[in-house]
This record gives C-alpha cells, sequence and structure tokens, in this order.
C-alpha cells in the first residue's frame, strides 16, 4: 500500500466502528460508480476500467474534479488511491479490520502543493469535515438492512 505523506502540509487519520461485515463494508466502499447514490458529498464518480492497481477513476467532491489512479485493491482489507485536482496530490488509504461483529474503518489521507500549503488551515478543516461525513455516510449505508 502506498502510504500517506506523514510530511505532508494536510493529513488525516479517522476511524469509525461499522455494524457490518468487512465483506459488505468492502462492496459498498468499492462500487465507485455508486459512491453518489449513498455520499451525497460526491456529485458523480467513473470507475474507468476494473478493480485493480493502476485503474483511473474520475470524480467530483465538494465542487472539484478529481482524476485518481488505484494503487491498492486488497480484497475486504485494504483499499487506496491516489489523485490530482488543482495542482495538489492526495493519497487516500482505507484499511478494514474485523472486530467481532463489526468492522472497524480507518481512513487517511494526505494532501500536498502549492495552494494545499498556502490555504493549509482551511484545507485541513475542510478534510476533516469530509472525510467525517463519508465515514458517517459509508457507516449508515453498510448498516441499512
Amino acid at each position: 500500500m502506498n502510504s500517506i505523506n506523514e510530511n505532508a502540509p494536510v493529513k488525516i487519520r479517522q476511524i469509525i466502528q461499522v455494524k457490518a461485515t468487512p465483506e459488505k463494508v468492502w462492496s459498498v466502499l468499492t462500487n465507485i460508480d455508486g459512491w453518489p447514490d449513498w455520499n451525497p458529498d460526491i456529485i458523480n464518480a467513473k470507475l474507468n476500467g476494473q478493480l485493480t492497481p493502476g485503474t483511473t477513476f474520475d470524480w467530483k467532491s465538494g465542487g472539484t474534479k478529481i482524476h485518481s489512479t488505484l494503487h491498492t485493491v486488497q480484497p475486504f482489507e485494504k483499499f487506496g488511491w491516489s489523485g490530482k485536482a488543482m495542482g495538489s496530490l492526495a493519497i487516500h488509504n482505507w484499511t478494514l479490520t474485523k472486530n467481532g461483529n463489526e468492522t472497524e474503518v480507518l481512513v487517511e489521507e494526505s494532501m500536498e502543493g502549492f495552494l494545499v500549503k498556502l490555504l493549509r488551515g482551511m484545507m485541513q478543516k475542510t478534510l476533516d469535515k469530509s472525510s467525517a461525513s463519508w465515514l458517517q455516510h459509508l457507516k449508515t449505508e453498510c448498516e441499512k438492512q
């Protein structure tokens, strides 16, 4: 897995417990084309091929168009990509860990680039908020019966 850049000006690490199996969380999280169905922060998302490392996808989140490339696809355990938008680079990783009847979902992301450095405070707040929102929407979707 490509690790996030610990020296990046903006980074997050957040965890949530989901009352669902890792298989269920994986199926929701890796259905990139379906993200807008359960995450209102994402306008559209399109996987450009198979769910394998090296495949790209294009999506729009928070009004920003993002072009990303999958770097990690380890079924039911790890999922990650890197993406570029407005001259910045983000590395985004998810780790799923079975925890009894639940799945612990860890999300990590780093962002770097001129604009990120310049607007560090605002970008950090935005990333904190959007990651927490994404985790909550993921939890809600995975816990539907």
